[in-house]
């Protein structure tokens, strides 16, 4: 049985916490995997996501053009607010039928968009912070089929790069990560690890 994309939020939150609870403010000017996006930015932007995706849950337009500035006061409490209440919104009856959002996409693909940033920028973040990070394996089980069917069109969109090339021995982790065009090796000093 598919798992509910409520269900499948809360475990990806439950699991992007401890990076973001991990991140110093010394460290928000640091690079990350996102070349145009340094740690704060990078955290703004997912919080732009969280917040645009619970709308989008509800039915409600969306503006990802304003990046407002989420990283101030209790940011790291914040966003498990904001991340409860992502997974409140797609647990609402409805939330998964129907489409939803400009483009008219099935509400279960948009679900599986915010399942993706959540995953992949909580291991952007960890790797810029210095640290490391490994999905829910029943996250990454529905994640990495959702992502690779909408990686052409992402491509198109400039959302992903270029897929980065792995070897034969890659996880399944990695060959999500490279699909999104980034290096599953990459280091904030930009050495390739692995």
């Amino acid at each position: 049985m598919t798992q509910k994309i409520s269900e499948l939020l809360e475990a990806a939150a439950d699991w992007a916490m401890p990076v973001v609870r991990g991140i110093d403010d010394a460290r928000l000017g640091d690079p990350t995997p996102c070349a145009e996006y340094d740690v704060r930015a990078l955290l703004n932007h997912l919080f732009l996501v969280v917040v645009n995706f619970q709308a989008l849950a509800a039915r409600e337009d969306v503006d990802f053009s304003q990046e407002p500035e989420f990283v101030t006061g209790d940011w790291r409490g914040r966003f498990g607010e904001e991340t409860a209440r992502l997974v409140e919104a797609w647990g609402a009856p409805g939330a998964e039928e129907g489409t939803t959002g400009r483009m008219g996409l099935p509400a279960r693909t948009v679900g599986l968009m915010v399942l993706g940033d959540l995953t992949v920028h909580a291991w952007d973040l960890a790797r810029a912070t210095g640290g490391d990070f490994v999905p829910d394996a029943g996250v990454l089980d529905e994640v990495g089929p959702g992502l690779a069917a909408m990686a052409p069109q992402a491509r198109e969109m400039k959302v992903f790069g270029e897929p980065f090339p792995v070897g034969e021995d890659a996880t399944a982790f990695e060959r999500l990560l490279a699909l999104t065009g980034r290096d599953p090796g990459w280091t904030p000093g930009g050495a390739t690890v692995g």
